[in-house]
């Protein structure tokens, strides 16, 4: 029996060998699954449509989750929040400033225990967890204590000649109090994160940290609530019973990170409050390959958007590959030399690549590779240790577009490599897939490059690399379709937990008596001047010499 729990099913057919029973916690219960089978192929049933095919004889059991946790203690805890809130605490320059600050102090002061705590829930090297986490949450919050005063400010903008004379603005104000559902695979950066956007912004915030990472889930309920003003920055701590509690309360912004299928639910509770969300999701992020590339260097970004990023577990992490034919066995050979180089001789040994998260994922991931048709296509790797979680880095070429791992996210250390006759056709086998979350391509044809970024729709893209886009705080971080919607980082993340306040200023002089009744055929005539916005036609019209 393998226990999994909340986030972990996403809407994709998972496969395995023999008979067993898996426990799943979701966000709507506990599923239970028992089956027999002759395929090794296992179908997850849901209510909620999936764009991804799943196959399989499988009898589920729904069995109701017990609710452990007291939904009026949650209660409490949001109007706790909401009070602090309404007393205007929160929207002040000094409160949000001093917050951010302390935010900053405390990952100077506790680096060596969070770089512990990465360590232990994922075996993350030092160098990357510093790197990809903590140098990437200080960035934020020193941008945004930069910034901040100039995301404050009121934008000043035109009015129109309708309401001459007039003077018009945009505030930004906080939404309130609002929630954010992190995730496991980066749970330092994803879940502090988007809480500094929600600070900055003025907000109230709950954070709901991944209880898949428990060393850093516990960590950052034991910092932020030795750094954080604890009456408007709360950790709630759990699994499905506490997210559960959670998404029964009405929000002002739910902000999500993981899997497209908890972020339906996600979004179903939110509707029930006509809650807004943003939903940070992933999908198969490709690679597309060009032969005028220089091997060597595309080689190496590959990798480090693949197995030196969380080893593959990263919703922007490369997913798959499509290059030529032709091309297919230079670049096989390339990333073969440059794994050695990073990895040495024998990767198993290595310990500058992370773990697999859990053994529910690592078997998930077995059985990916082991799908039939698939196992025969690995080119580079294919080792594995369940004892220690830990997969090589496996390279396969031209498995079946229909098969598992080219159908669902792969989420950890296998990387597909697919071939076309043409570069142009690798365009087409994107675009039958759902919207990813990044796409990327290495090519030195400036052509191809324009066609890329025309006829490919994703989140984000980098041209020449992985993964890097990422770290512009200028640009937007998000995803679209079922990778995502909304964005964050920089000023995006202030502006994802505002409201962009429209205000519009006048004077009681200038109050024309034609836009009041009775509608006579001269006041239709000066209206329709006004509204056209010609000077000239206006002094007609209010000399009575307009005509239509």
């Amino acid at each position: 029996m393998t226990i999994v729990s909340a986030g972990l099913f996403k809407d994709c057919t998972r496969s395995f060998k023999s008979s067993s029973s898996i426990v799943g916690v979701g966000l709507g219960g506990i599923l239970t699954y028992r089956h027999t089978y002759k395929t090794n192929r296992v179908r997850f049933s849901s209510s909620i449509p999936s764009s991804y095919h799943c196959c399989a004889t499988l009898s589920i059991k729904m069995e109701e989750a017990k609710q452990t946790v007291d939904v009026d203690k949650t209660a409490v805890l949001v109007n706790e929040l909401r009070k602090t809130f309404s007393s205007g605490k929160t929207k002040s320059y000094e409160w949000r400033t001093s917050q951010l600050e302390s935010i900053s102090k405390m990952i100077d002061e506790k680096e060596k225990e969070i770089i512990e705590a990465l360590h232990k829930d994922l075996l993350k090297p030092e160098l990357e967890a510093f790197l990809s986490e903590i140098s990437m949450t200080k960035s934020s919050c020193k941008l945004a204590l930069k910034e901040l005063k100039h995301w404050m400010m009121t934008k000043k903008v035109e009015t129109s000649m309708a309401t001459y004379p007039s003077s018009a603005e945009i505030v930004s104000e906080p939404l309130g109090v609002v929630l954010v559902i992190s995730t496991w695979n980066f749970p330092f950066l994803l879940s502090l994160d988007p809480v500094i956007g929600a600070i900055a912004a003025g907000n109230a915030v709950v954070l709901k940290p991944s209880e898949i990472a428990p060393a850093t889930s516990s960590l950052l309920a034991s910092l932020l609530g030795q750094y954080a003003d604890k009456s408007a920055i709360r950790v709630v701590e759990g699994a499905v019973d506490e997210t559960s509690a959670l998404l029964e309360q009405k929000w002002d912004k739910i902000f999500f990170t993981g899997g497209a299928r908890v972020g339906r639910i996600v979004m179903a509770a939110a509707a029930k409050h006509l809650t807004p969300v943003t939903l940070e999701l992933g999908g198969k992020c490709p690679v597309v390959v060009d032969s005028n590339v220089n091997l060597q260097v595309t080689a190496r970004r590959i990798i480090a958007g693949k197995w030196a990023c969380n080893n593959g577990q990263a919703c922007i992490g490369v997913d798959y590959i499509i290059t030529t034919k032709e091309f297919a066995p230079k670049l096989i050979d390339a990333l073969r030399i440059v794994l050695e180089e990073f990895f040495g001789k024998d990767p198993m040994e290595s310990k500058d690549r992370s773990r697999i998260i859990n053994s529910f994922h690592f078997m998930r991931l077995i059985n990916l590779l082991d799908e039939d048709k698939v196992s025969d296509k690995i080119v580079v790797g294919g080792q594995r240790d369940g004892s220690q979680l830990q997969i090589a880095p496996t390279i396969l070429l031209d498995v079946p577009e229909d098969s598992l791992i080219m159908q669902e996210e792969i989420f950890g250390p296998l990387l597909p490599i697919m071939t076309v006759e043409k570069l142009e056709d690798s365009f087409d086998m994107i675009n039958r897939k759902p919207k990813p979350l990044a796409a990327y391509l290495f090519s030195d044809d400036e052509q191809i490059k324009r066609k890329f970024v025309q006829n490919i729709s994703a989140g984000g893209m980098a041209i020449n690399d992985t993964v890097l886009q990422l770290t512009v705080s200028s640009l937007p971080f998000g995803g679209v379709g079922e990778s995502g919607m909304g964005s964050y980082h920089g000023e995006f993340s202030f502006d994802a937990f505002s409201h962009k306040k429209a205000v519009l200023y006048r004077s009681f002089a200038g109050d024309a008596p034609t836009r009041y009744p009775p509608y006579t055929p001269g006041k239709q005539k000066q209206m329709k001047a006004l509204l056209d916005g010609n000077l000239f036609n206006i002094i007609l019209a209010l000399l009575g010499w307009f005509k239509d």
